[in-house]
């Protein structure tokens, strides 16, 4: 069977194959063998499996190795399955089996101390070796077309296989159905732009560039989604971690009850302990157990979600996390004035503090599917403060009775910052609009490259286009859940290469106050600024290009290097700036030698507007 097959099986059983893997941290006396896991998966599933957690446990190894490993893992589980079911290595757990596997291999980089250790310290240490590899790997790149396609038709089978190892290796804590769904879209690429022998290249060149992106495009946004909830559990702790998606459940199912809705997020709390960790069987059962749950009872859940729960598990678990929020309970009160108003909340909070504030929040996000979690999170935050004040010994009557004003008060504020940034966008447009950011991101972090913060503005941009477009009933949600992404980027680009003391502020203090903290961020007053060398305004001839995209990049890296040299400058300023810029560009470019042009005007620009900025 090839290995298009194998990921067809595994798509189908699904998640099954998890149900039949072992629980590495919960492992267990009388637990089934590898022989009889290999009976349940069939060998084809078993082994697609192997070779991905080969890829992702030995980040430094290689294809040939990984597949060998995978290869003899199958067997020994085949002999298992068959015959010597009582042999001592048919016994052993098979996460055991896996690590003793590597560890039998000569010269593999970094495993030696892991392989020192034995059973759980063993784990861990291999699971660092995931966290370790996590950017070490060079991305995947597109290949020259038609050598992929030769390559495709003399070694289909292997090939598809080698795609799947690439992307477990560049993706360590990435779960396997992903992975395998992924390595579908490859072979389906692979089958459409190369089933005609005879095509050109440059049907071949089109062909890749309008396919590749299906194939990556998921793999990078479940990265992302998977990044962000781990860099929330590791920076804010569990605690902020419930607290989003208890929000998030609450507003996804408002007929569940406070028990049920606390439960789910107990379970994708723990789900996620174990996926941010690396434990990928354990991750994908997690997973499958919390699916069943909810499909199985749809009936105090939600209305929305039973075309998600007849769908194939792998496409389940996205379906149901992009359905649409369920209708609210007809006899569901618009206000929650008992948690004001009542004479026991002070004695209630006292007495059980986290289960209280969760349910004012259950309570909240069920009735307000029109916010983002993230506003549910800091409304929950200022209950908390107002209990805090109000419940402490002496404290004047009536006090609790402005939580209502101080709520109005950051609602409106919320929307009024999405309400202005939609406008300026639905005046100005995408490329003006980015421009807007950049110079507000540049003057906040100028220690950010060109390069990150003309990514950066534009993930934001993008933004802007889908969500300014939504009704006001959407917006929020809309706009601050998806900002929200590319805030976290920005957190993780600082805790790895720290940016500046604002920046760790907003980044280190609340999560909930994250896209607050950074919107209020001014010029960074400790970044020294770029001295002016020859070489720092360099103007050449691509400045004529008739290819707008480049011209309009070219463009933003030179108001990011303007504005790194001169972070106070003023509107009225950088307006004069760009008027003479776009003058000399207008001049030289009608120039039959455009380089000779922007080698004499070029200097005369700089020296005239240093004048304009020094006035």
């Amino acid at each position: 069977m090839n290995w298009r097959t194998i990921i067809y099986v595994v798509l189908l059983v699904s998640l099954t194959v998890a149900k039949a893997l072992p629980r590495t941290s919960r492992d267990v006396e009388g637990k089934t063998s590898i022989g009889q896991r290999f009976s349940q998966l069939h060998e084809n599933n078993f082994k697609a499996i192997a070779l991905i957690m080969f890829a992702q446990y030995v980040p430094g190894g290689t294809f040939g190795r990984a597949a060998g490993m995978a290869e003899r893992v199958t067997a020994l589980a085949r002999s298992c399955a068959v015959a010597a079911r009582d042999s001592p290595d048919c016994l052993k757990p098979l996460d055991r089996i896996f690590f003793d596997t590597i560890c039998q291999e000569k010269n593999l980089p970094r495993i030696a101390d892991c392989c020192a250790k034995e059973d759980s310290e063993r784990n861990d240490c291999f699971l660092s070796l995931k966290n370790f590899s996590q950017g070490f790997i060079p991305p995947l790149r597109r290949p020259d077309s038609e050598a992929a396609c030769r390559n495709y038709s003399q070694h289909q089978q292997p090939l598809t296989a080698y795609f799947t190892y690439e992307v477990s290796r560049k993706h360590p804590f990435l779960p396997a159905p992903t992975i395998l769904s992924v390595a579908l879209r490859y072979e389906e690429m692979m089958k459409r732009c190369c089933g005609g022998v005879e095509g050109s290249s440059q049907h071949l060149e089109e062909c890749f560039r309008t396919q590749a992106p299906k194939v990556v495009k998921p793999v990078r946004e479940d990265v992302l989604r998977q990044e962000h909830t781990c860099g929330i559990l590791k920076k804010f702790g569990e605690r902020t971690l419930k607290a989003l998606k208890l929000t998030q459940i609450s507003q996804k199912f408002p007929k569940a009850d406070f028990v049920t809705v606390h439960k789910l997020v107990m379970d994708v709390a723990d789900m996620h302990k174990d996926c941010c960790r690396g434990d990928m069987l354990d991750c994908m059962q997690d997973r499958e157990d919390i699916l069943q749950y909810v499909c199985s009872n749809q009936h105090i859940l939600s209305s929305k979600i039973q075309q998600c729960c007849e769908q194939p598990l792998l496409q389940r678990s996205e379906c149901i996390i992009h359905v649409e929020n369920d209708d609210k309970p007809a006899d569901l009160s618009p206000h929650v004035r008992e948690f004001i108003e009542d004479k026991g909340i002070c004695e209630r909070f006292a007495q059980e503090k986290d289960t209280h504030l969760a349910r004012f929040l259950y309570e909240y996000s069920r009735r307000h599917p029109e916010f983002s979690a993230q506003m549910l999170l800091r409304i929950g935050k200022g209950y908390e403060d107002l209990l805090q004040e109000c419940c402490r010994p002496g404290a004047p009557s009536g006090c609790r009775s402005r939580g209502e004003e101080e709520l109005r008060k950051h609602i409106y504020e919320t929307e009024s910052v999405m309400r202005t940034s939609c406008d300026i966008y639905n005046e100005r447009g995408d490329y003006y609009f980015q421009n807007e950011l950049l110079m507000s991101f540049t003057k906040k972090m100028p220690q950010l490259t060109s390069a990150e913060l003309i990514k950066f503005t534009k993930e934001m941009t993008t933004i802007g286009s889908k969500c300014c477009q939504v009704g006001q009933d959407k917006l929020l949600p809309c706009a601050e859940e998806k900002l929200d992404l590319v805030l976290g980027e920005i957190c993780r680009r600082h805790l790895a290469d720290p940016i500046n003391p604002g920046v760790c502020r907003c980044c280190s203090s609340s999560y909930a106050f994250r896209r607050p903290c950074i919107g209020k961020l001014e010029v960074d007053e400790s970044y020294v600024p770029l001295a002016l060398t020859p070489g720092l305004f360099a103007f050449h001839g691509d400045l004529c290009t008739t290819e707008e995209e480049k011209l309009q990049h070219r463009k933003q890296e030179m108001l990011i290097t303007l504005l790194k040299y001169k972070p106070q400058i003023s509107p009225e300023q950088l307006g004069s700036v760009t008027a003479a810029f776009s003058a000399m560009r207008e001049r030289c470019c009608g120039e039959a030698n455009p380089e000779a042009c922007f080698l004499k005007e070029g200097p005369e620009l700089i020296k005239r507007s240093e004048k304009m900025l020094s006035a």
